[in-house]
């Protein structure tokens, strides 16, 4: 064994930064600017500089320099991916981390990104917009992961204003579940979560419509019992 050498292995970072816009749940993609997949569309992300840098300060210098996102949102690890022949420049492994926050601003590309685009997951996850490497694989894992969190945690919630209404609070697990949910189900499994939200103590009159109750969020973080989707 004195001869082994170790193998040359290069560790990146890839971003799955996914935020509600409309009516839909979107994910950042940038188009590379370099080989390989030059003009292809991709997630944010590249090479640690050097051995010094730490793994989440390279996530987050690579979402400041490839999409203009310094200060938000919060990143958490999703995965290690790292099988051979993922990427054509050797042997690449990639640390994946996700954020799913509220209100993002546009993204502004730079470095190795040409451009730098809002995309709905949907068309992602169809194929109907291709990705490099297997971002498209990265991305499913991180949407996974963001429907699991409305499952568990109220932080549906963030995604509406400081007051709203249920049947809003209902178009946000639709945008990020990608599913159609039945109103009356749903109203009950909300009010069955203690302190989830709670009466804000007003009405809004939706055009002609009967006025709807407005709630705020609540003070929990946790859902017991959770808004489990097979159950909607």
């Amino acid at each position: 064994m004195s001869d082994w050498e170790a193998p040359r292995v290069l560790l990146a970072v890839d971003l799955v930064i996914l935020t509600v816009r409309g009516s839909s749940l979107q994910v950042l993609l940038v188009e590379r600017g370099v080989e390989p997949f030059e003009g292809a569309l991709a997630l944010p992300g590249g090479f640690l500089r050097d051995v010094e840098e730490d793994i989440p300060a390279a996530a987050r210098r690579e979402l400041e320099e490839e999409a203009g996102l310094a200060d938000e949102p919060h990143l958490e690890p999703l995965g290690v991916y790292g099988e051979p022949g993922r990427d054509p420049r050797g042997r690449v492994i990639s640390v994946a981390h996700l954020a799913i926050a509220p209100r993002l601003p546009e993204p502004v590309a730079g470095t190795d990104a040409a451009q730098a685009w809002w995309k709905p997951v949907d068309d992602v996850l169809s194929g109907r917009l291709e990705l490099a490497f297997d971002h498209r694989r990265i991305v499913a894992d991180g949407v996974e992961r963001a429907r699991a969190k409305l499952e568990h945690s109220a932080l549906a919630t963030a995604f509406c204003g400081d007051t709203f209404t249920i049947a809003e609070l209902q178009q946000v697990y639709e945008a990020v579940w990608g599913a159609q949910l039945d109103p009356r189900n749903f109203y009950r499994k909300v009010q069955a979560a203690p302190g989830f939200i709670v009466p804000a103590g007003d009405e809004r009159r939706p055009g002609n419509g009967r006025p709807a109750r407005l709630f705020r969020a609540g003070p929990t973080d946790s859902l017991n019992p959770p808004m489990v989707r097979s159950a909607q």
